[in-house]
């Protein structure tokens, strides 16, 4: 139902539809073997998430919407970084249902939200010329964008140029280690040789053991953070964390 789901409703109303529940899933569905630590609550099970063959156990968690990725994420600003507690300017592409309020009521913060068309953004506008000023922001999340992109070199070039000089960000892509190089090819466009090849139907390239290096060619100095160093092997399991995909943090 999920799968059926994430292909057939488009994102925007997708987005809307999921506040329906969001509020009652704790109630259903809480417990105490998982944790998601952006809520801090407990639950007795999370939801399968994910495509096809590549539908992922214990993945969403009812209450924040909250993927894998996100939960590290949270880990990360959290045990890392000052992020909840210095006063920073913060562009957040796509920005996640389980982080837009938070992050929006974070006093301390200046956030300004953009996507394509998401509901959840201030402004609409292509990634591969964002209408803002260089030496703009503090911090940039951008996260599972860059594989929907035409050319995402440009984007992160311009993800560059936004960007205060000292600032940092944050542009997690789905990945396969074992993989050595990215492979993409523009001449494809039917979306079941889109998902054999890329993952997904919406995806135009499958990023490679080389997704740093292309980060860096934007101009970026990149640290790539596992779960491991944020947390043990016990809270790692208990908060269902991912173990293919680690945070690459992008400075300038």
């Amino acid at each position: 139902m999920i799968a059926w789901a994430l292909k057939n409703i488009p994102r925007p109303l997708l987005i809307r539809l999921s506040y329906l529940v969001q509020w009652t899933a704790p109630l259903l569905y809480g417990g105490k073997k998982f944790t998601d630590p952006i809520d801090g609550k407990g639950y007795r099970s999370f939801l399968p998430y994910g495509y096809g063959d590549t539908l992922r156990p214990q993945a969403l968690c009812p209450g924040t919407h909250s993927l894998e990725r996100h939960r590290l994420l949270w880990l990360y600003l959290q045990r890392k970084t000052s992020f909840f507690t210095s006063s920073l300017s913060l562009l957040h592409i796509a920005p996640e249902q389980c982080f837009y309020g938070r992050f929006k009521r974070l006093s301390h913060l200046t956030v300004l939200t953009g996507d394509i068309e998401s509901p959840l953004a201030d402004i609409h506008f292509d990634l591969h010329h964002i209408p803002l000023e260089t030496h703009r922001f503090d911090v940039i999340f951008c996260n599972h964008v860059l594989e929907h992109v035409t050319d995402d070199a440009q984007c992160l070039r311009e993800l560059y140029r936004v960007m205060k000089p000292g600032g940092w960000g944050i542009f997690q892509v789905p990945w396969d280690v074992k993989q050595e190089k990215t492979i993409e090819d523009p001449t494809v466009t039917d979306p079941k040789e889109r998902e054999r090849l890329f993952g997904q139907y919406d995806h135009v390239r499958k990023y490679g053991a080389d997704y740093a290096d292309r980060l860096t060619a934007a101009g970026f100095s990149v640290e790539r953070v596992e779960a491991s160093a944020l947390c043990t092997p016990e809270e790692k399991e208990r908060f269902r964390l991912p173990s293919d995909e680690p945070l690459f943090v992008c400075r300038k």
